[in-house]
């Protein structure tokens, strides 16, 4: 059975796109990536090769620059973030119950937590394009909203993606967006760690949370670091780092919505996975 598990598995999308699914655990309780093996076999089989790094960019994509990148070798093209008018309103403070509803103020509140992530992306070297996935409650003025925000505030390609409504030719438009910013890139794409191999555990757990978080400090409780000093006695302290945290807040809290900062990262254990 294993041996057939190792093995990405090759389907197709309901427009008959070829996609690999292979791994892939959530970002919230691990790495939030799939397979290295199965990104570099769709990489030698296509000229655009497209990868989910799951749930938050706090948790996905800081994990797969940082772990995935930093293991293989790989730098991505470029990074897409997906917004929502709901995911948004949430973080602006409107109830849950409501978030379907058009509420302008509610949008304009929650987007401070999109500039939170475009801003933690673009620290990591990434060019970054900002996709708003469209669905039916969302109204033209929330939409140009956000774009407007995007391209005057944050200086980032923006556009609507229509795909969940009118499938690929609803997202034609991004696929677009996304190849010419890759192909009319200034420079060659580059990736800036948060934290350096040789740094002790605590200290890369410490940067990862004030840096991509926003905390302002971090309380270690006795048995993480009991683990942690195990881990570098026994020459794993080279490491890199895996947090981890609700997907619901840049916090520890679940309900603190928004661009929440200065609070303290309790790390109540740690745990070394070294393989068999």
């Amino acid at each position: 059975l294993l041996k057939d598990a190792i093995q990405p598995n090759l389907v197709q999308t309901t427009e008959n796109t070829p996609a690999i699914v292979h791994g892939g655990p959530f970002a919230n309780i691990a790495h939030g990536c799939n397979s290295l093996l199965a990104t570099r076999m769709a990489m030698s089989h296509a000229d655009y090769t497209i990868t989910e790094a799951g749930f938050g960019a706090d948790l996905g994509a800081e994990k797969f620059y940082n772990i995935l990148c930093r293991k293989s070798g790989l730098v991505p093209d470029a990074t897409v973030i997906v917004a929502t008018a709901q995911g948004l309103k949430m973080h602006g403070g409107v109830p849950l119950e409501q978030i379907k509803e058009p509420n302008e103020e509610g949008l304009r509140a929650g987007l401070a937590n999109l500039d939170r992530h475009v801003r933690n992306l673009q620290r990591f070297g990434q060019s970054v394009i900002v996709v708003f996935n469209h669905f039916a409650g969302d109204t033209q003025t929330e939409m140009e909203l956000l774009g407007k925000h995007c391209q005057e505030q944050l200086g980032v390609p923006f556009v609507v993606n229509h795909a969940y409504a009118e499938g690929g030719k609803g997202a034609e438009a991004m696929a677009r967006l996304v190849v010419d910013t890759i192909e009319h890139r200034p420079s060659q794409p580059q990736l800036d760690f948060t934290y350096n191999d040789d740094d002790p555990l605590t200290v890369k757990i410490e940067k990862v949370a004030k840096t991509v978080y926003g905390a302002a400090s971090v309380t270690f409780a006795k048995s993480a670091l009991n683990r942690l000093a195990l881990a570098e006695r026994h020459g794993m302290g080279h490491f890199p780092v895996c947090i981890a945290k609700t997907q619901f807040s840049f916090s520890a809290d679940a309900t603190r919505y928004g661009a929440v900062s200065g609070f303290d990262l309790l790390i109540k254990d740690a745990v070394i996975n070294a393989g068999a």
